[in-house]
């Protein structure tokens, strides 16, 4: 171990064992007993009637004691400058002195993610040993990537598994920053294909899709085209609602009733709407919902959110109306923000009969013809196979808002790729697919109904470089200034075409018997068949 990593690891003991004080305080302290004890020390040499003795007194140990960790202290002061010695001494502002003892990063080339240089050593270290906890980097350090770099290292001693295959530069760090992803170490990464042209609404959109389903996009791609051969798609948007329902308890059920009718008084609606509305310049209260069970009374908040997805936009619109209901039932009890009558990220009959966030039908007549040549099946078989499948199959199985061939393999690919929350993927997903044989049972009708569709073209991940490109290749980046929501409620028509796209190429392999077939070819890597077979 060299003379620059030996003086790093005693610059960090020094740090460890005074952490609790500020360092300005510590070098005080060491400065102050050093010239006690040395003035102690000269006046009982100089005392000619006092004999040195071992063992030591008590006064003559505490004085020794006192002049030996002052000057070790002070002299690992130089450990500083010789473990960091291109490096200044970081700078900060606020109250935290934590913020002034961990050096800045070098001016040197960056170095490789997974190889700290010797100023990041110390740093390191206080993290595997809990001295720094994880979290905290960003903070102290006051930059995200030398911060994601540190804490990936870190992992790899804590664990002892490295984490090379997962890529760290290519990233924006700042960008994440409070807004996506705490304590980031690298990213994932996720092939992109684009299925279409899809033609709705009398336009062309190439839909990108992020999945590792092999099949998939090519899949959708095919309904793409079945769609544009038989002169497109068209979409209505039913409603643009966010939700979200806290759960109030009141001292009887006689109470929560009294509350209930409060809020739901047409009187009373617009003194909470304005409430409401403070909170945002583009939040707007639609109307309240309320259910009770028992004492506890469930109010489900619904508002426009342009074009935000508007989870964060409902819930402050809402803590604005439940402190003025305070003042008029001061004994109720606020017991939680959400109260599952939303309904987030789950399965719900609410959503699926009230809706929530953009509600979408979208549909298309496939020509015969193109049944037969693109499809490669019948009229006939797709409605027989999709009443017994999708309508007759899922009422088996208990589904609930699932009654389609696989609306959320659709929905999943398009959120990643465009930076939605994944996990809304849940409610999202809730389809019926309806397939009809018409004009004399020679085409094909079929329409998807998605009452819950929760996506927004600002906030979360679509801040990220990625999901933004791919937000721009549908021509719905960012905010619509001429039309608030407009995009929002554009990419909500997308998803619910691409899933029509996706529940037509499906329903048609099954029908052919193709399912297998497809997979075998595009959802099998030949490179690791061609090695079995070997």
């Amino acid at each position: 171990m060299d003379a620059r990593r030996i003086a790093g690891r005693i610059a960090a003991a020094r740090r460890a064992l005074t952490a609790p004080l500020p360092m300005r305080v510590t070098n005080g302290l060491a400065m102050a007993s050093l010239l006690l004890s040395s003035c102690d020390l000269l006046r009982l040499c100089s005392d000619r009637d006092r004999h040195l003795s071992f063992p030591l007194g008590g006064r003559e140990f505490v004085t020794v004691v006192c002049q030996l960790g002052s000057v070790i202290y002070l002299l690992s002061l130089i450990a500083v400058p010789l473990a960091q010695s291109e490096a200044p001494p970081a700078s900060g502002d606020g109250d935290d002195d934590s913020l002034r003892r961990w050096p800045a990063a070098p001016v040197a080339p960056s170095p490789k993610p997974d190889r700290p240089d010797d100023g990041d050593e110390e740093i390191v270290a206080a993290v595997v040993s809990g001295a720094l906890p994880s979290h905290r980097l960003e903070s102290q350090l006051k930059d995200c990537r030398r911060a994601a770099r540190l804490r990936r290292e870190a992992l790899r001693r804590i664990t002892g598994r490295g984490v090379e295959g997962l890529p760290f530069d290519g990233m924006d760090y700042q960008a994440i920053l409070g807004q996506c992803c705490e304590m980031p170490v690298g990213y994932v990464q996720l092939p992109v294909g684009v299925a279409g042209p899809l033609l709705l609404d009398g336009r062309q959109y190439h839909v990108p899709m992020a999945t590792t389903e092999g099949c998939l996009v090519a899949s959708v791609n095919r309904g793409c085209r079945a769609i544009a051969a038989s002169g497109g798609a068209v979409s209505v948007l039913l409603r643009d609602a966010m939700s979200r329902a806290p759960v109030i308890k009141l001292p009887s059920a006689k109470r929560a009733a009294e509350l209930k009718m409060f809020v739901e008084a047409p009187t009373n609606f617009q003194a909470l709407a304005a409430d409401f509305n403070k909170s945002s310049r583009f939040g707007r209260l639609q109307g309240i919902q309320c259910a009770l069970a028992g004492r506890n009374l469930y109010m489900r908040f619904t508002c426009s959110t342009g074009d935000a997805m508007g989870m964060n936009m409902v819930s402050k619109g809402v803590e604005n109306v439940l402190g003025y209901l305070l003042n008029n039932f001061p004994d109720m009890d606020v017991i939680s923000i959400s109260g599952n009558y939303c309904s987030d990220k789950k399965p719900t009959a609410v959503n699926w009969i009230e809706d929530r966030g953009k509600s979408v039908v979208c549909e298309a007549t496939i020509k015969g013809s193109v049944v037969q040549s693109v499809l490669k099946t019948t009229v006939e078989k797709l409605v027989e196979l999709n009443i017994v499948k999708n309508l007759a199959g899922s009422a088996v199985a208990g589904a609930l808002g699932g009654f389609n061939a696989h609306a959320s393999n659709i929905v999943t690919a398009l959120f990643i790729a465009t930076g939605q929350d994944p996990a809304q993927n849940v409610e999202s997903s809730q389809c019926i697919t309806m397939l009809e044989a018409v004009n004399d049972g020679n085409d094909l009708h079929i329409s998807v109904t998605m009452p819950s569709i929760e996506v927004g073209t600002i906030g979360g991940g679509t801040c990220l470089a990625s999901q933004s490109a791919c937000l721009n290749l549908l021509g719905v980046k960012g905010s619509n200034h001429d039309s608030p929501g407009a995009n929002a409620k554009l990419l909500a028509t997308i998803v619910a075409s691409s899933v029509l796209a996706g529940e037509l190429s499906l329903l048609a392999a099954l029908a052919a018997g193709q399912l297998v077939k497809s997979h075998m070819k595009y959802n099998r890597s030949s490179k690791h068949v061609a090695k079995a077979a070997s």
